[in-house]
């Protein structure tokens, strides 16, 4: 008897070069969910995008009935649906803690990693590489007090940080100071999972050779 595949029901409409829509990838493929990942390109969405979100934007994520059409409350949301494993502490202190860690990556670093993306010769993004490189050093003893980023386990704020640390090629960004070890060995730690492996589009493969 053939083995019979079951249609996904979830469908997840992606940039393949976004660090947003790279952030639910992950967390995809933490959960080991099964999912129709369809890449988009942003300058030229399917008309069914139109349809499913009001925004026409992306990441947007399907599931039957329910469509999602931001990030973070994608990751929750699959991170309640699929409990194994947890990506989000279970008590109430640590996990506003992670929840605060995430809009502190929205508001000190993604602006700017936006910025870089957006226009990498402008003016205005010489300035932005250098406020995200000094951000990121100054951040790195952090990342050597624990395994993962603050935490003993990994959780949905490194889901949020690894693609922007994969992306420092792609942004000019270059980390080989000294004082920037720990980002490096915490570096080594994420892109040598096998769900950060998986999570990766082919555009983002190419971001590091």
């Amino acid at each position: 008897m053939g083995v019979v595949t079951k249609r996904s029901s979830m469908t997840f409409f992606s940039d393949p070069a976004s660090h947003y829509s790279h952030r639910v990838r992950i967390v995809l493929a933490e959960k080991g969910v099964t999912v129709d990942i369809v890449d988009v390109d942003p300058d030229n969405p399917p008309a069914e995008l139109a349809d499913l979100n009001p925004y026409n934007a992306l990441p947007t994520l399907v599931d039957r009935d329910l469509v999602l059409y931001e990030p973070n409350i994608m990751m929750e949301y699959l991170d309640e649906r699929f409990p194994h494993p947890p990506l989000l502490p279970v008590y109430p202190v640590a996990r506003a803690n992670s929840r605060l860690m995430i809009h502190r990556v929205q508001k000190d670093w993604c602006g700017l990693v936006d910025q870089i993306l957006a226009e990498p010769g402008a003016k205005a993004s010489d300035a932005a590489r250098k406020e995200l490189r000094e951000s990121l050093l100054a951040a790195a003893p952090l990342f050597g007090e624990m395994p993962f980023f603050l935490s003993e386990e990994f959780t949905i704020v490194d889901c949020c940080i690894a693609p922007i640390l994969w992306r420092l090629p792609a942004l000019g960004i270059d980390l080989n100071d000294k004082q920037a070890k720990p980002l490096q060995k915490y570096m080594d730690t994420i892109f040598s999972r096998e769900s950060f492996k998986a999570s990766l589009s082919d555009v983002e493969e190419d971001m590091r050779g």
